[in-house]
């Protein structure tokens, strides 16, 4: 049975998403505390501390780790909602990069590792990074992995440099990929590690200027210096980095898509008011064909994300890893909702261009969403592997 009802309990915690973030949220869109590198922290704190009043922080944790273990439906049902604005999902921490490292986490850490470096996040009180991305190594393709790892059979050294690191300014927790060289103790190969941010040998280079700036503390050059950490330092087993990656990744590629999906209908609402009022040659400017087309090819496509994104939900919902299935939303979903906003940018004229709207922001943002959790042409490669496998 194909069934594409949302239950009436569901949609009314949709509902009161969307009005939490409407209400409470929005107005701090203005706020001198979301900066070019993103919201501070003490912007992060109010707000998070605003969707804990309303008992909608960190809804998607674990029901044992305070959460209420939602599906992946309902994941994207929710998101798509608190993604009206881009600082919904940060008041209700299921924002990149703790929303996939939470559920990383949550599937890999075992209970010392969840009390220290899970639970705080889960709680609002902390944040977290994943630094994999090097400048001359790893990215799209993780197996480049150039950040070293040794261990002496008690205590690790990791040496290397990672860029484009999300939110590492401020960070707490830390999951931190490397490549474990060759020792007679353990299994070598690329491994993760957890650690706190004030390590000694963490070294922050750097906050780059980037076009987007809907994340917490903005992305980092790192630098690792002889970062000494000890055994039970090791997320999982060692030399298993990239499959435990690949179980964040797939989940994390649609919630990036459930998110900006409740964006770019922001911008298609901003577009649609501003149609019916702004006028042009005797009539509003949608009333126009080329105004009303655009419009129309914009509820088309958010249609077609809706859909794209639910049915790679419910492929995992049935214990389906859904990684096809997921790149393919991720590919068709980043580049059509990049398409709306730009239509939205176009309809606006402009003001388009201009903070007078939100417009704007959400557009780069989404310029930037080609590229987060693999950029298009890596997922069309993937997809064209599995195909023709």
């Amino acid at each position: 049975m194909i069934d594409f009802t949302i239950p009436a309990e569901l949609a009314a915690e949709r509902d009161r998403v969307r009005q939490f973030v409407i209400d409470k949220i929005v107005p701090y869109e203005r706020d001198p505390r979301l900066t070019a590198h993103g919201p501070t922290d003490e912007l992060r704190q109010e707000l998070v501390e605003l969707a804990r009043a309303e008992k909608l922080l960190t809804v998607q944790a674990p029901v044992a780790l305070g959460g209420r273990g939602l599906t992946h439906i309902e994941q994207a049902v929710l998101y798509e909602a608190a993604g009206w604005s881009t600082l919904g999902p940060v008041a209700m921490n299921c924002a990149a990069p703790d929303e996939g490292n939470m559920f990383l986490l949550s599937k890999v850490a075992n209970q010392e590792q969840t009390e220290r470096f899970l639970q705080p996040v889960i709680d609002g009180h902390q944040r977290s990074v994943f630094a994999m991305t090097e400048p001359d190594g790893a990215g799209s393709d993780p197996n480049q992995l150039t950040t070293a790892a040794t261990f002496d059979g008690e205590n690790f050294t990791i040496n290397g440099r990672k860029w484009l690191i999300t939110g590492a300014d401020g960070a707490k927790t830390w999951i931190i990929m490397a490549r474990l060289a060759d020792n007679p103790h353990l299994p070598a190969g690329p491994t993760l590690f957890l650690c706190d941010g004030d390590a000694p040998g963490i070294v922050i280079e750097r906050i780059m200027n980037t076009m987007d700036r809907n994340y917490v503390g903005g992305h980092a050059v790192v630098r690792f210096e002889n970062l000494v950490l000890p055994r039970e330092s090791v997320l999982g087993e060692t030399g298993q980095a990239l499959r435990y990656a690949q179980l964040r990744l797939a989940p994390a590629r649609l919630t990036h898509c459930m998110r900006w999906l409740g964006a770019a209908e922001r911008a298609q609402s901003i577009a649609i008011d501003y149609a019916k009022t702004r006028t042009a040659f005797g009539k509003p400017i949608g009333e126009h064909q080329g105004v009303s087309f655009m419009l129309a090819d914009n509820e088309i496509a958010l249609h077609q994300c809706r859909l794209t994104i639910w049915h790679a939900c419910w492929l995992m919902d049935q214990g389906e890893k859904a990684r096809h299935e997921s790149s393919i939303a991720k590919s068709f979903v980043s580049e059509e909702l990049f398409k709306v906003t730009d239509r939205c940018v176009q309809v606006l004229g402009g003001i388009g261009i201009s903070d007078e709207t939100v417009v704007e922001m959400i557009f780069r943002d989404m310029r930037a969403f080609r590229l987060y959790d693999g950029p298009t042409e890596v997922h069309k490669y993937a997809i064209g592997r599995q195909i023709l496998r």
